[in-house]
């Protein structure tokens, strides 16, 4: 049996349809990898990586160096339960990098509020001395990252409140 003129011609139409919808397919995966490449490049050559005035070892050297802070804490007891705390042990910080930031005048300070949770993570950071709105968005960035081992107050984790001051000296 030999197939129809009409079963060959919608044999030949639909081969080009697969082909053109293959040809569609395969151009669009590749602008799609194209574009993609594109805007990895553009994010990670961008300006914004560059801290205008610093050399790499500045940075590294802010980054690896000492931090230059003061921390104190406290445990926040809930006055209506009526808990004293008979064996304490203040919160331990495990994960507290340093923020990037420059402090120009040497007189200038930078303390935040937080609470440490039960989890270990930071809550409600709050600037009480501001060194200008850049740097305390980086501090406050930094500082929601930190980790701690929670404070103890008679064997049981406790929130707990602490302040930290950043200052150049």
């Amino acid at each position: 049996m030999e197939p129809s003129c009409l079963d060959l011609a919608s044999i030949y139409q639909m081969g080009m349809l697969l082909g053109s919808a293959m040809t569609v397919r395969w151009l669009c995966s590749f602008l799609l990898v194209v574009l993609a490449s594109a805007n990895c490049l553009a994010t990670a050559t961008g300006a914004q990586l560059r801290l205008p005035g610093t050399s790499l070892a500045a940075r590294e050297s802010q980054i690896w160096g000492s931090a230059l802070r003061d921390s104190s804490f406290a445990a926040m007891l809930h006055a209506s339960a009526g808990i004293t705390c008979e064996a304490s042990e203040p919160p331990e910080p495990l994960a507290t990098p340093s923020p990037l930031i420059s402090i120009i005048d040497p007189d200038t300070r930078v303390s935040v509020s937080f609470i440490i949770g039960t989890d270990g993570r930071v809550h409600s950071p709050l600037i009480l001395e501001s060194a200008g709105p850049a740097q305390d968005r980086t501090i406050l960035d930094t500082v929601r990252s930190w980790r701690y081992r929670p404070g103890m107050c008679n064997g049981a984790a406790t929130d707990s409140e602490a302040k930290i001051e950043f200052s150049a000296h």
